[in-house]
């Protein structure tokens, strides 16, 4: 019987775990790891944890009886892959859930804006049912710039090209066969920049793709593009993305995720005396955004639909089943 604490858990996280892993000892909480809570489940032998827990070095030295780390994501960005390395823990992480899921979205939002519905929404809020500027546009014949041209990725140009619009990817590793099936092209970012009509972003984020869109990229997007963003707030420059929307560089911006968006979650974060004055800044203007009519944010539920949801917790119990049978599946390799 291992001790297994599950972190971040929602509505019906707890019944569905407790059912499928009866025989072991499980402990539930809504709040991410750390400092504040990580004494409590200091006898955890295993932890699931989503993306607001910071699975540092430091909190992972106070869990002296670990032997798997779980994350309900296919992201690991937020976990010390060399600190879990250090002590021969694994990783695991939920590599394949919600790719058409997240491409829904990503057109969720893409309609959104393209058709002014947000706006619509807002005046018709107001009792103002007037046409005056929300005239949309149709995607037929539009490009469209898939940067990240993964299993999500893919997802969004399949549903693209059932619109007729024309898309160029960017990825490290283009597969000119699913380009000649799909019909798209690959293009270097700095090109697509220039040619796209709207840019949806669902790259990893890492070193490489940290501020991937930033001061320097973003004033040569084609004027009057629309940003789509259902991967990582970090992507993008929140500084850079203002300054466009202001000078109509980007005539809109769809997110789903926002530059330390975990601090809008954790509040006692955010007046953390650690917490840097340039974080405190972009935070901030991440607030201006939330009060322009151009710029629709949703709280990072991209993934969040029932089909997906339980796909996270079918692979979370067989990550959990794998590892104690001597045989760790999804193990993501420290760098």
């Amino acid at each position: 019987m291992a001790n297994i604490t599950f972190f971040e858990t929602q509505t019906g996280d707890r019944p569905a775990f407790e059912t499928a892993l009866k025989d072991h000892s499980l402990s539930f909480t809504e709040e991410p790891l750390s400092d504040k809570n990580i004494a409590d489940f200091s006898d955890s032998e295993i932890i699931s944890v989503f993306i607001y827990s910071h699975a540092t070095a430091e909190l992972l030295s106070q869990l002296p009886n670990l032997k798997l780390i779980l994350t309900r994501s296919s992201g690991f960005n937020h976990i010390d892959l060399n600190a879990a390395k250090d002590r021969n823990i694994p990783v695991c992480n939920v590599p394949v859930y919600g790719e058409n899921t997240v491409a829904e979205h990503a057109f969720a939002l893409i309609l959104t804006l393209s058709r002014n519905i947000y706006k619509a929404y807002l005046r018709t809020q107001r009792e103002d049912f007037s046409l005056k500027g929300l005239q949309g546009f149709d995607l037929k014949d539009k490009t469209l710039a898939v940067v990240g041209a993964g299993r999500i990725g893919l997802h969004v140009i399949k549903i693209a090209r059932s619109f007729n619009m024309k898309v160029l990817a960017v990825d490290p590793t283009p597969d000119p066969f699913l380009a000649e099936v799909l019909q798209f092209s690959y293009a270097p970012l700095e090109e697509v920049l220039t040619r796209a009509d709207i840019i949806s972003l669902h790259a990893p984020l890492n070193e490489k793709t940290h501020h991937l869109l930033n001061k320097d990229n973003i004033p040569t997007i084609k004027k009057g593009a629309l940003l789509i963003n259902t991967a990582r707030g970090e992507l993008v420059e929140t500084d850079a993305l203002l300054a466009a929307l202001n000078d109509g560089t980007i005539a809109g911006a769809g997110l789903d995720v926002l530059e330390s968006e975990e601090l809008f979650v954790e509040d006692e974060k955010l007046f953390s005396p650690h917490t840097p004055p340039e974080t405190l800044t972009t935070v901030l203007k991440n607030h201006i955004l939330l009060n322009r009519e151009d710029v629709v944010i949703t709280p990072h539920i991209g993934f969040n639909s029932k089909e997906a949801v339980q796909r996270i917790r079918e692979t979370t119990v067989q990550n959990i089943t794998a590892f104690l049978a001597g045989s760790p599946e999804n193990v993501v390799k420290a760098p």
